[in-house]
């Protein structure tokens, strides 16, 4: 692994007031190795390494405790973040996200209300021990053509205007999301399932994102279909062949690809493996020509 990898290599991208590395990190998996120690270095590594944009959720947390089925206390990643990186360094953007969520007694609902949204947003500012939230996504179960999000999204713009955030984005939503949204606030990134072999569906969504200036943040940009099971093993013969001849892994060309989908594209790959994190870091150096890319499309 060379010794000078920095998410840097991968280029900014301007996130409302902020500027970011497009190479960041994903908190969900933190949560999934039993020793929090390794989680903390982890995180810590990843800054060290230039992430300067952490995506996470108050709902990430490890099954345990009374909000899980296993045993021990849950561990929550909002709250590994702030106990590996608090205070803050300058410049670190943490983006979260709202709708999902779990009640005082453990069962799972999608907060609808303004005072659902407004509980989980103070929920945020808790755990991650914040007077202000840098980007908060609202996140819905998306249904082309339904589920209008005027109203959810206008409760965070009050939320915003109120000083408890300062940007706002949308996840796992239609274009017509993105529409309803821009019409009532500013939206700074779009967060959507997007990876090697499931991207023909939201191509034209993230061009047009790319042609409105709104970052397009794809998960599962690793896993592809696999999804919450963690990265695929599954790699077309053409990933496999052009992976080898780089002298990289398949996960890390996927990374490269994702990347490769447009500047205003930003990786948040997540793992709670420190070598792993490093590879996946190590992928925002990897160029690929039109050929290359052409090959694995």
């Amino acid at each position: 692994m060379p010794s000078d990898i920095s998410a840097a290599a991968a280029g900014t991208w301007k996130l409302g007031d902020f500027t970011i590395n497009r190479m960041g990190f994903g908190a969900m998996r933190t949560t999934a190795n039993p020793d929090t120690a390794v989680a903390i270095r982890v995180l810590r590594r990843a800054v060290e390494l230039g992430v300067n944009h952490i995506d996470t959720a108050a709902f990430y947390r490890s099954p345990g405790g009374t909000l899980g089925v296993g045993e021990g206390p849950a561990r929550f990643a909002n709250e590994l973040i702030r106990e590996a990186l608090a205070p803050y360094p300058e410049g670190l953007v943490i983006t979260t996200k709202v709708g999902p969520g779990e009640d005082a007694d453990g069962n799972f609902y999608n907060a609808k209300t303004a005072a659902e949204l407004r509980t989980q947003v103070e929920q945020n500012l808790r755990q991650l021990g914040k007077e202000v939230l840098d980007v908060v996504n609202l996140r819905i179960i998306k249904k082309p053509g339904e589920d209008s999000i005027a109203e959810r999204f206008g409760a965070l713009a009050d939320l915003r205007d109120q000083g408890l955030i300062r940007q706002l984005g949308i996840s796992n939503v239609q274009p017509d999301h993105l529409d309803e949204a821009q019409a009532i606030a500013p939206v700074v990134c779009v967060q959507n399932f997007y990876s090697l072999d499931t991207h023909s569906d939201d191509d034209a969504f993230l061009k047009l994102c790319g042609e409105r200036g709104v970052a397009y943040v794809p998960f599962f940009a690793i896993a592809g279909t696999s999804r919450e099971g963690g990265a695929t093993a599954d790699h077309s013969e053409a990933l496999q062949a052009l992976a080898k001849s780089k002298g990289v892994t398949e996960q890390q060309l996927r990374l490269s690809w994702t990347l490769h989908q447009g500047t205003h594209v930003l990786a948040i790959p997540g793992t709670g493996n420190p070598a792993h994190l490093e590879e996946n870091i190590a992928a925002g150096a990897i160029n690929l020509t039109p050929e290359e890319l052409a090959s694995l499309s």
